[in-house]
């Protein structure tokens, strides 16, 4: 049986956050319900099972698909619509409604998690726009593994901000004060890794504290990163003294990281990373534990369809 084109399917992550989180969805559900919406939605079970549903959906024939989440559902999210069987995959139209432990994607397009209601309405409105999808390319010793994203590879200290600010969040609750707890926890680390990248033709070997590699704006990392112009934004953060690293980080919390004189910036449209002993990796805040180099980062131009707020 074929699905109505404007049915929706929302795939709801009941784990993400905190009760708060949790307590939203029914007053979301209320308020769909309200406004006339047709959708049928699916609850995830826990890791992994948002990929899984979306691409199911996206297999039925939904040409609407929502998630209640954050940068990790969204970046499930994404992999399920592109693994899909569905022909045409920017047919498929992805919607937001913050709900996670970090939204930075939907704070890119304005939208809160405070404000489920404006998220609704958003997709209601239903203006879309198509968006580049990072793509994350290696050979896992059998067969070659692609994975997307939409924000920004992390490798070094911005993993560990990412990992530690959703661990820190999980126990408080309280974005901000999460946030800074990370910065605290991580001041003063000023751990470096052992690198080799290869950006532009320019190779990058040695010491580095931090990558980001980024479609957007990378929890602040990328801030000149924007989703829909073809390009990769690079951070690259070099060692820097105490004082410099506590003044980099009120920088990464301003927006100005790429002022900071231990930053190098750059912008491509592929990055080959052929080293990161030890360093954490994760796309989107998803941490990537496959650990095998080399990998080649590229843009797919559009290869994702959002609805975007007026």
């Amino acid at each position: 049986m074929a699905v109505e084109p404007n049915r929706w399917g929302i795939v709801y992550n009941p784990k993400a956050g905190t009760r708060k989180a949790q307590r939203r969805w029914k007053n979301i559900r209320e308020y769909l319900d309200e406004r006339g919406v047709k959708y049928d939605y699916v609850q995830s079970e826990g890791f992994g099972s948002i990929e899984r549903l979306t691409r199911t959906l996206a297999n039925n024939g939904y040409r609407t698909i929502v998630v209640v989440g954050g940068d990790g559902a969204i970046n499930d999210a994404v992999n399920g619509i592109m693994g899909s069987d569905a022909e045409d995959k920017s047919s498929i139209a992805l919607g937001v409604i913050p709900n996670g432990i970090g939204n930075d994607f939907a704070k890119y397009w304005g939208l809160s998690a405070d404000d489920y209601r404006l998220s609704v309405d958003v997709l209601i409105n239903r203006r879309l726009r198509k968006v580049d999808a990072g793509v994350f390319s290696y050979f896992d010793g059998e067969k070659h593994q692609t994975r997307y994203f939409l924000n920004a590879v992390y490798m070094g200290l911005g993993a560990r901000i990412v990992r530690i600010t959703n661990e820190t969040r999980r126990f408080w609750g309280i974005p901000l004060f999460s946030y800074l707890s990370s910065l605290f926890l991580v001041a003063f680390e000023r751990k470096l890794y052992r690198m080799h990248l290869r950006v532009n033709d320019e190779h990058i070997r040695g010491r580095v504290m931090a990558v980001a590699i980024g479609s957007a704006y990378g929890y602040g990392l990328t801030p000149s990163a924007v989703p829909y112009n073809g390009w990769l934004d690079v951070s690259v953060v070099y060692r820097p003294e105490l004082r410099e690293l506590i003044s980099g980080l009120w920088m990464l919390q301003k927006g100005r990281l790429l002022n900071h004189k231990i930053v190098k910036p750059y912008r491509t449209r592929c990055v080959k990373i052929l080293r990161a002993q030890n360093a954490e990796v994760s796309l989107d805040g998803r941490l990537w534990l496959d650990r095998h180099f080399p990998i080649e980062v590229t843009i797919a131009p559009e290869a994702i369809t959002l609805i975007i707020p007026n």
